[in-house]
């Protein structure tokens, strides 16, 4: 059997009625089973209790295990609250800012990359990095690897000023060495799919890694272009992991992009021969 995720970002509950979103969203979550939903971030459009207490009460409505990382939205604008006690109320949903899913088909481990004294920009520790690093080593034999933060590591075909995880280089190549095959991130409400060896010279024998960004789940600006809402549906089986764009758009999930990308350091196979 495959394994599946859904991974979402950007609800930003609170900016405009999300209830057109929950029963459709449940239906694909019914349709897909999913092992997890990995919602990488800005679950709340500006951070206040009421809006986490909805979003944590519509993710857990969904009947799946939820893997959840805050994004620059989900802490408080004001200071000094911004600066005190960030994480406060989305701790108070989820318990951590760092969560960790594991079972014997999927490793997913989640990051913090939001500075609270930045409002846009995102960044990891070495010392986050170093414990991402150990529990992929300590993955099981076969499992999926996951890792999901908020800030994205790879550009949108729209242009955006919003800035990717800082020393993001760094950041992915300790992604990547640590043996990371799925990485997912959000922010830019911009669908963007790439794998390792699309941005990186290959030498022969690296090991495959996806990096996924997701489009919103919410849209707080719907007349903003270059913005999408929409999901993906991850799936990963022993030779390859595939991961569908699907755009919300006329009351439905359209399916708009298939991708796959091989696991492990070998590929898909010969390219196929013209008709």
């Amino acid at each position: 059997m495959p394994t599946r995720l859904i991974h979402v970002s950007d609800l930003h509950v609170g900016s405009r009625d999300e209830l057109a979103i929950e029963a459709p969203l449940r239906d694909l979550v019914d349709r897909v089973r999913p092992e997890l939903v990995v919602v990488t971030g800005d679950l709340t459009h500006r951070g206040h209790p009421d809006q986490h207490r909805r979003a944590a009460a519509f993710l857990r409505d969904l009947g799946v295990p939820v893997l959840s990382v805050p994004g620059n939205h989900d802490i408080p604008l004001a200071i000094p609250a911004r600066l005190i006690r960030p994480f406060r109320e989305f701790e108070r949903h989820w318990g951590t800012t760092e969560p960790v899913h594991r079972s014997d088909s999927v490793l997913a481990i989640g990051l913090n990359s939001v500075r609270p004294w930045r409002h846009q920009s995102g960044g990891l520790q070495a010392e986050t990095l170093r414990r991402a690093g150990a529990l992929l080593a300590d993955s099981p034999s076969g499992a999926l690897r996951v890792v999901a933060l908020h800030h994205h590591l790879i550009g949108a075909p729209w242009r955006s000023r919003k800035r990717p995880v800082a020393r993001r280089s760094r950041v992915l190549a300790a992604f990547v060495d640590a043996g990371a095959e799925l990485v997912l991130a959000g922010h830019i409400h911009q669908s963007a799919v790439s794998e390792r060896r699309d941005f990186e010279v290959a030498g022969g024998g690296e090991q495959g890694v996806a990096v996924s960004v997701a489009p919103g789940l919410g849209q707080p600006r719907p007349r903003r272009r270059g913005e999408a809402r929409g999901l993906h549906v991850c799936e990963a089986d022993e030779g390859s992991i595939r991961v569908e764009t699907h755009v919300w758009s006329g009351g439905d999930w359209l399916l708009t992009a298939e991708r796959r990308f091989p696991r492990g350091s070998g590929t898909l196979g010969p390219p196929r021969s013209a008709a």
